[in-house]
């Protein structure tokens, strides 16, 4: 491989010569081979939007020659128009604080502005003026986690929750079992079922909103310790204007840069909105499983999609394959958030140390929670048949149905039926009928699935 020979305070090192990065990046890449793994291209993305934001600002307020600054605005923008993810090669699993990244960024946008420029820009000089890692990198995991709720999310809880509605509205009225236990319980309607799930997720869109505004306050001006040392007295403030106006956010310079820096509190929090949304898609995601099973020794309500052969053994096998993806795709993010909670437990008086894996933590639990709203509404709810005479089979025969009787017949008698209709397999109104002085048309009016749903 051709090398040319870079320089930085260490001294000399060869880099690939087709590299946009210089010799931090490659140390970098020398020090950290611990996984495959890099900083997603999101997160990149932030890092490009943060620098963007600072050269504007920091031209205003006379801290970078405007030229200077010109070449690396318009670096930055050719990089977040075409972001070649081979010039930001760095393992997940480096120093604690992400400079290698954040210098990886800066060296991008440094070699780009003074190719442009036809003069040295330098990546800490120039690129990183008025910066620290330890405020960028912050303030990268909460921008680029907020525009990926805010823009992929929000949107793709509005649409699962959409075809709920839309769903519910088909086949509302259509009574089933209900089941407490996995047992037999009280009747309940589709609308009521999927009534709930809908709840689940709006509970769940809520407390992403109230997150989303808390990362929208950034750490940005708080430079190395929260201080604001080395930056302009108004960067921090013309800096989340700048930015709120390139990203389409409204942002703010946070009230207090020491909570920003020396915690990860406000991701740990986003983390556990994320955790309840997983909890919610795999408590749906097992519902559809259970009401699918079958087709003849299982519950059988309903029937999702055959999207693919279920067996490589048994001919015409057909499985719920979305719903269990989604339930995995959920256990991944609850796993996420047990690495984000250590992460955060990392500040270590004015710096948390795990800056990174937070950060590619975050990022990936919400792209796996749009994609899984979706597929799971558009390939599953949307989608699913309602087994109507199976229903129907099980209702007149649930035993349960006498509780509807305790306020008329008692609670041991009404037991007493419910144990001889189970056992006998018949209606409990049939027994009923043999059991009490109650009349047939009452008894039918006592026992109307349909009625036993309504709340009075």
């Amino acid at each position: 491989m051709a090398t040319r020979t870079e320089h930085d305070s260490m001294g000399e090192l060869q880099v690939p010569a087709k590299a946009l990065y210089q010799a931090q990046t490659q140390r970098a890449i020398n020090n950290f081979k611990l996984s495959p793994l890099t900083l997603p291209r999101a997160f990149i993305q932030a890092i490009l939007q943060i620098k963007k934001a600072a050269a504007v600002a920091n031209s205003e307020l006379g801290v970078l020659d405007t030229a200077i600054a010109k070449a690396i605005i318009d670096a930055a923008e050719q990089q977040l128009n075409d972001t070649d993810m081979q010039h930001y090669p760095i393992d997940v699993f480096q120093t604690g604080s992400g400079t290698s990244s954040n210098m990886n960024v800066n060296e991008v946008l440094a070699t780009l502005a003074s190719k442009q420029l036809g003069q040295p820009v330098h990546p800490n000089d120039h690129v990183n003026a008025g910066q620290s890692s330890n405020d960028v990198m912050p303030t990268a995991i909460q921008l680029s986690s907020a525009l990926a709720i805010h823009h992929q999310l929000i949107p793709a809880l509005r649409h699962i929750q959409a075809v709920l509605v839309l769903k519910s509205q088909q086949v509302g009225d259509i009574v089933k079992t209900g089941r407490t236990h996995l047992m037999d319980a009280m009747p309940v309607r589709f609308d009521q079922v999927l009534g709930g799930w809908q709840s689940q997720l709006a509970h769940a869109e809520q407390l992403l909103q109230q997150q989303l505004l808390r990362l929208q306050q950034l750490a940005q001006g708080g430079t190395a310790v929260g201080t604001g040392v080395n930056t302009h007295p108004q960067f921090a403030s013309r800096f989340a204007s700048q930015l709120s106006s390139n990203v389409g956010l409204d942002l703010s310079a946070s009230n207090d840069f020491f909570f920003n820096i020396s915690s990860q509190d406000l991701a740990v929090a986003c983390s556990g909105a994320l955790k309840t949304l997983a909890v919610a898609l795999m408590k749906i995601s097992n519902d559809l499983r259970w009401m699918n099973s079958g087709p003849l020794a299982g519950l059988a309500e309903i029937e999702l999609p055959a999207l693919q052969p279920g067996s490589s053994i048994m001919p015409g096998k057909v499985n719920p394959v979305i719903p269990e993806a989604v339930a995995m795709l959920c256990a991944q993010v609850i796993g996420n958030d047990t690495t984000i909670t250590v992460a955060g437990q990392s500040g270590n008086f004015e710096l948390n140390v795990m800056l990174p894996v937070i950060g590619y933590n975050l990022l990936q639990s919400i792209e796996l929670l749009s994609n899984g709203c979706t597929e799971l509404a558009d390939k599953a709810i949307s989608e699913f048949k309602v087994n109507k005479p199976n229903i129907a089979q099980s209702l007149d025969k649930n035993p349960i149905l006498v509780t509807a009787l305790n306020p008329v017949i008692g609670y041991e008698k009404a037991a007493e039926i419910a144990k001889q209709a189970y056992k006998e397999q018949r209606p409990v109104l049939e027994v009923a009928l043999e059991q009490t002085d109650l009349s047939k048309e009452k008894l039918q009016e006592l026992l109307n699935p349909a009625r036993l749903t309504r709340n009075s």
